[in-house]
């Protein structure tokens, strides 16, 4: 057997209390998620993306005849495997479509926290997958999207499983498990249901089969060649069934072998007219900076998690290259690794679109969680070897930044996603300069505020119930989906009683009126709604004589 063979168990491999905690980490936030998925408002673009769910399956159902999917914006140019789980979900349970999308959203995010555990628990052992789960259920980026970015997030988690799987997996070449190989294709197909990028994976494969053999040492090149070829026949059911799950949740897929391709090409020439904020500065999505991505990581991404990963790069990883017993921990890192050098420099390099804050590489998030996780768990080891309080204390300070962060969240709820570090001052420091409830998000808070505020004043002024004209800087479903009948929708904002918006990008101060109720978090305004009556009695024509 080869010395680095796969079929060494490390002994921390053995379940532990780490395990324990992590079990419990996930039953939590799995009973957390039920009980708050109702808290969380639809975002800009879920009506279209469920719209789109239905057009597929009405698709499927008429035969193939009915083509109205390939004609609904450029949706086709993306899987629908999230939209059609929903809508057929919604067909069978009494429930709202859009609670049922934040909810199976939740669950993705979830499992995509999972997968973050059970990959650096198989490269680090239980401690490590422990920090890694924690360190991304407390990164707002993460938790706070996993209720409505139900496109990034399940494709993020779909990412992150087929990657644990492609690690078990190489871990066998050139001859995987089939136990290994059809989860890895299934992730793939789920992450090639949702975004093309997804293609990434087969640049993944390609990289663990090129370590794998660099390690094997074959002589020859004969050899080699009939190792790549051994590899590559091996995950053939993998990519024959990851293949069936893309086409059966993509029609536009189907229709051409090379589609997938060209949805890539197609949206790295995306310019529409939408403009983001970076550090004070308005630009388009076609002018922004190429250092764009790297800076909202930086300053999205909790401090804690930025530590563990400067860890594991700079001490970790030449710590492990010199110990001949952790080769194979040394190639398992490369390739996670790469599942973040490679998307983010193709985005810099390339500068393609960008907006929305970081939301469209959340994919990345969570080996980044996977690398701080044993990142900190290298240190705690090794401090453990000089001075056990050392490694106490060091793990002491993991749990306060740990502990800080889940606070904050806490105190932004539901509004996690609007999580700032401190390098920018948090949400305050962020407010104005950076991107903030571009989803209008607070939207179903802003309208019990006015709802309240309406009831209260009626009920002081002994008036009846009025009804009353709403204008939004928002969609309209948005809005529609959580008013009560008093309160209609209305596009002519002249004639508005009321004008509801967020703070983003200055979108409250398309309309005047009076502030009569604010959404606030961590002393930060992120929506507002105007009272315009005294406008609308202002500028009514007099009566005649």
């Amino acid at each position: 057997m080869h010395p680095h063979s796969a079929r060494q168990v490390l002994p921390s491999s053995r379940f532990d209390w780490h395990d324990l905690a992590a079990l419990v980490l996930l039953l939590g936030l799995l009973a957390l998620a039920l009980l708050t998925f109702g808290d969380y408002g639809i975002s800009n673009d879920e009506p279209v993306q469920q719209r789109y769910g239905e057009l597929i399956i009405a698709y499927y159902a008429s035969g193939f005849s009915d083509r109205s999917l390939f004609k609904f914006y450029n949706l086709y140019l993306y899987g629908g495997l999230f939209d059609v789980l929903a809508t057929l979900i919604a067909k069978l349970l009494p429930l709202d479509v859009y609670g049922i999308r934040h909810l199976l959203c939740a669950l993705a995010g979830i499992g995509g926290i999972a997968a973050a555990w059970a990959t650096a628990r198989l490269i680090a052992g239980p401690r490590a997958g422990l920090i890694a789960a924690a360190l991304l259920a407390v990164t707002g980026v993460w938790y706070g999207a996993m209720f409505n970015h139900t496109k990034d997030i399940t494709f993020a988690a779909a990412m992150m499983g087929a990657t644990y799987w492609l690690l078990r997996a190489m871990r066998d070449l050139p001859r995987p498990r089939l136990r290994d190989v059809l989860p890895f294709g299934a992730m793939l197909g789920a992450a090639l249901g949702l975004r093309a990028v997804g293609l990434l994976l087969g640049v993944y494969l390609g990289a663990a089969i090129l370590f794998k053999l660099y390690d094997s040492g074959l002589p020859d090149n004969r050899a080699r060649l009939a190792f790549i070829g051994r590899s590559v026949f091996a995950f053939a059911p993998g990519l024959i069934l990851g293949y069936l799950i893309m086409i059966a949740t993509w029609p536009w897929a189907a229709l051409d072998v090379f589609n997938p391709v060209r949805a890539i090409f197609a949206f790295a020439e995306f310019h529409y007219d939408i403009r983001d904020l970076v550090a004070g500065k308005i630009y388009r999505m076609d002018e922004m900076p190429r250092w764009y991505l790297p800076l909202y990581l930086a300053i999205k991404l909790p401090l804690v998690l930025w530590a563990g990963v400067a860890l594991a790069l700079v001490a970790a990883i030449p710590r492990l290259a010199r110990q001949a017993t952790t080769v194979r921990m040394r190639y398992e890192l490369a390739l996670v690794a790469l599942t973040i050098a490679l998307p983010v420099a193709a985005q810099v390099i390339g500068r393609g679109p960008a907006f929305s804050g970081m939301r469209h590489f959340t994919f990345v998030v969570p080996p980044l969680a996977v690398l701080a996780g044993i990142g900190c768990d290298a240190l705690i080891a090794a401090l453990a070897r000089w001075r056990a309080p050392a490694a106490v204390a060091a793990g002491l300070a993991v749990g306060a930044g740990l502990l800080w962060n889940a606070v904050t969240l806490v105190r932004l709820h539901p509004y996690e996603y609007l999580f700032y570090n401190q390098l920018v001052g948090g949400l305050p420091g962020a407010t104005g300069r950076y991107a903030t409830d571009y989803w209008t998000n607070s939207m179903p808070e802003a309208v019990r505020a006015l709802e309240a505020l309406l009831t209260r004043a009626e009920r002081s002024a002994g008036k009846p119930r009025g009804y009353y004209k709403v204008s939004i800087c928002s969609e309209p479903p948005q809005f529609e989906h959580v008013a009560g009948d008093r309160l209609s929708w209305t596009d002519i904002w002249e004639e508005a009683h009321f004008f509801i918006s967020s703070t983003h990008m200055g979108c409250d101060n398309l309309l005047a009126g009076d502030v009569v109720a604010t959404v606030e978090r961590l002393g930060v305004v992120i929506a507002v709604v105007k009272d315009r009556r005294a406008i609308l009695d202002r500028d009514a024509p007099e009566a005649g004589p």
